[in-house]
């Protein structure tokens, strides 16, 4: 955690993984983040991972740093308190991030009402009001029959939510651009995001609308090679595999100076009337290519190999299993900056990033903990709306939150 937004408020309401990532982000650089969800917890509450006990460590790390407040929000009461929450004044307040419907009590010309300068982040699936997951947008812009072995037919999911993550990073540079415009125009506004449209303009900045239209060609599945240039993954002689990658010219040199393929790969070049100071030349000729590194990196052990690239700058690196990153490389320690050792309430100790950026103006703080649902009840009805302590007893008595 760095304190860079320091002050900046931001109320929101979310499930799953862009929203509640869009807070994380932001409250990892400073800002108050508060989160306000339905007495027993909202709809993530409990999503897996979870442990022995049933506590979601998925929760915890997503909401690491914010604070949390607990309100039954099925009541008009429950309601009347989280608008006055996100309406509430101040210059660095007034910012609503949400991807629950924003309809009726908290649709942005409601809430707007109570503040003219509200600014509304709304996370959607798509522009038309469809309901999208990750999974299925990514089923939707082509990517899964780009992804998996040449010879396969079949459409692969890709595990790692990538328009969830992307849509999430999204949503923060919205929300401070929102903010900027605030300061200096004095207007709130309404900001949405479709999670199939960050897909698509993904599509479209990658270049693969352009292919088709332009070279009316489709991207062919390639494996484990990376399309436009040199890359694959090998086996070592020990059964170790790796991934390399020669993309730049130095890149590429230093991979055949590295491998002694100079005259191999020269004999080759000749042979197939290519450049290979091309990056596109080196692509046309992967297999060729891939079956010199082959001979190199299969008469070395890992522990050979390893030096050898390092010392020469290869862009490279091991497969790793989840458990053996967390386990064996240090990256993934204290031993790494952005890792502290904290303990999560009911799920445990272990390291946390506090945030991947590092800014020079603010050193750099161990990340907050997951909040216990409600923990931060009391003092954000007292701090910020200006309850007293028997309006917050009547309001625990009553069941208007927890």
């Amino acid at each position: 955690m760095q304190n860079i937004l320091q002050g900046l408020r931001i109320v929101e309401g979310s499930a799953f993984i862009a929203a509640p990532m869009c807070g994380t982000t932001l409250g990892q650089l400073g800002a108050d983040v508060i989160r306000f969800d339905q007495l027993g917890g909202g709809l993530d509450f409990k999503r897996w991972p979870v442990t022995k006990n049933n506590n979601s460590i998925y929760w915890a790390e997503m909401n690491k740093g914010k604070r949390s407040i607990c309100v039954n929000l099925r009541s008009e009461e429950g309601r009347e308190l989280v608008v006055e929450l996100i309406t509430a004044p101040g210059e660095n307040a007034g910012i609503f991030s949400t991807n629950l419907p924003a309809k009726g009590w908290l649709s942005y010309e409601s809430l707007s009402k109570r503040r003219e300068d509200l600014i509304q982040h709304e996370i959607i699936g798509n522009r038309d009001g469809k309901t999208a997951l990750d999974y299925t947008v990514n089923a939707k812009v082509g990517f899964p029959y780009l992804t998996g072995p040449s010879d396969s037919p079949e459409p692969v999911n890709h595990v790692l939510p990538a328009w969830d993550i992307a849509t999430a990073y999204h949503a923060a540079v919205n929300i401070l651009a929102a903010d900027r415009y605030r300061i200096k125009n004095g207007k709130g506004q309404r900001i949405q995001l479709a999670l199939a449209d960050v897909a698509l303009s993904a599509v479209s900045n990658l270049g693969l609308i352009g292919e088709v239209l332009i070279n009316e060609e489709e991207r062919e599945k390639h494996g484990n090679y990376l399309y436009g240039a040199l890359g694959r993954d090998f086996v070592t002689k020990d059964q170790e595999r790796v991934m390399i990658i020669a993309v730049s010219p130095k890149q590429w040199k230093n991979l055949l100076v590295a491998t002694d393929l100079e005259s191999s790969v020269a004999d080759l070049e000749h042979k197939l009337q290519l450049d290979f100071a091309k990056e596109g030349d080196r692509f046309h000729a992967r297999v060729e290519l891939a079956e010199l590194l082959e001979r190199w990196i299969e008469q070395k052990t890992l522990n050979e190999l390893t030096p050898v690239f390092d010392d020469s700058g290869i862009c490279w690196d091991k497969y790793q299993t989840v458990g053996q990153l967390v386990q064996n490389d240090p990256d993934c320690s204290t031993d790494n900056p952005i890792f502290s050792e904290i303990t999560h309430p009911g799920i445990g100790s272990y390291p946390v990033c506090s945030g991947p950026a590092y800014f020079s103006a603010e050193a750099r703080q161990n990340p907050g903990s997951g909040p216990l649902l409600g923990q931060n009840t009391d003092e954000i009805l007292s701090d910020i709306l200006g309850l007293s302590s028997g309006q917050i007893g009547k309001l625990h008595d009553e069941g208007i939150v927890g």
